[in-house]
């Protein structure tokens, strides 16, 4: 298979409800998606950084000047191409593992459609279906939030996440758990403590929650490690783990016990994989994290949270936690499930007229 041009594609959607982090709202999504084309076919890519550089160092502008100037036209000047051969080829540039991740994700597309084969058979999915959890953002209020909390029980999410920061953790928690009794119950924090907080997050011990996501920087693995000694809460990893390698030093370090995959995050899902099996070998359970992914995105990390070592519910929640209108058939939760796409490569592919609407720049790159 020889790629032959690359589409970038700039689009921008509006969020049902503004969703707030401890490092900012958003009240949109933009985001870059990739269409490669190629001798066999084409295939969809979606990269998951934002705007600003505040999840990861990577933001959308500079995604698509890495894109044109150096990674596409590697793989353009490749010859014949695989999906496992991008990586290698990349490698050369350092970093910009969502930009990479996103190509990657194109061209594998590509690959399988022609082959006839979906991503969850790719990437050894072992079910038809998966749990789906939440991710609720912070709220203005705590009678606010729990009104929110309750509309996603009833929609029939088997997983609730809260947003943290310092100021907003434990009384919301609290709430949350008096008011909704035993539900499956994590946080998040998004690196927004540090050390010095551990007598906060020892507050949170009493309320058996299922994790706490990230609560120090993400280079702090060894400060991860030290906490985990303090706390009874399990530590998961987020920011901290973009690799396998990175995943199993940290697994070594005692610095988490469970860790949230983001494929973006790692650099694509042939690397998220990985980062799977690691965690499995060293009986680490994992669960599929978001980026408030397009359809595109949310098929591709269905199919991966299909496999058998993503035992927690993810945050792969159905169309309309964030859109009104997707650029794909949407993701319908179905007892609080979510179908693992079965068609060739992702399943799915943008509707034209919902693409267009929300389509704000086009660029095409070939040899």
């Amino acid at each position: 298979m020889k790629l032959t041009g690359v589409e970038l594609l700039r689009v921008r959607m509006p969020l049902v409800a503004p969703f707030r982090t401890s490092f900012g709202t958003q009240a949109e999504r933009e985001l870059l998606l990739l269409r490669a084309v190629t001798s066999e076919g084409e295939g969809w890519g979606e990269c998951g950084a934002m705007v600003d550089p505040l999840y990861s160092s990577e933001y959308v502008d500079g995604v698509e000047r890495v894109l044109r100037t150096f990674l596409v036209p590697a793989l353009l000047a490749a010859g014949d191409l695989t999906a496992n051969k991008v990586a290698p080829l990349l490698a050369k540039f350092k970093g910009h593992r969502m930009a990479k991740g996103a190509l990657e994700m194109a061209v594998l597309d590509a690959e399988l459609r022609a082959h006839g084969v979906s991503f969850g058979t790719a990437l050894g999915s072992t079910k038809d279906s998966v749990p789906c959890g939440v991710s609720v953002g912070i709220m203005d209020t705590i009678p606010k939030l729990l009104d929110v909390v309750a509309g996603y029980l009833d929609d029939g999410y088997v997983r609730i996440k809260l947003k943290i920061e310092p100021g907003w953790d434990v009384e919301p928690v609290r709430a949350v758990r008096e008011r909704f009794g035993d539900i499956l119950l994590q946080v998040d924090a998004n690196t927004a403590y540090t050390l010095s907080d551990v007598p906060q997050l020892q507050r949170l011990d009493p309320f058996e929650l299922l994790l706490i996501e990230q609560p120090l920087e993400e280079e702090d693995v060894l400060g991860h490690a030290e906490l985990a000694k303090h706390i009874r809460t399990p530590i998961c990893l987020d920011e901290s783990v973009v690799s396998a390698r990175s995943a199993a030093d940290a697994i070594k370090l005692g610095a988490c016990r469970i860790v949230n995959i983001k494929p973006s995050r790692v650099g694509g899902y042939l690397e998220a994989r990985r980062v799977h099996d690691v965690c499995a070998a060293h009986g680490i359970p994992v669960w599929c994290g978001g980026m408030i992914e397009t359809g595109l995105g949310r098929a591709a990390n269905v199919a991966l949270a299909s496999l058998p070592g993503f035992t927690l519910p993810g945050d792969t929640s159905a169309s309309d936690r964030f859109y009104r209108t997707d650029i794909t058939e949407p993701f319908v939760l179905e007892a609080g499930r979510l179908p693992v796409p079965s068609g060739p490569g992702l399943g799915v592919t943008p509707i034209p007229e919902r693409l267009a609407e929300v389509t704000t720049a086009k660029a095409w790159l070939a040899a």
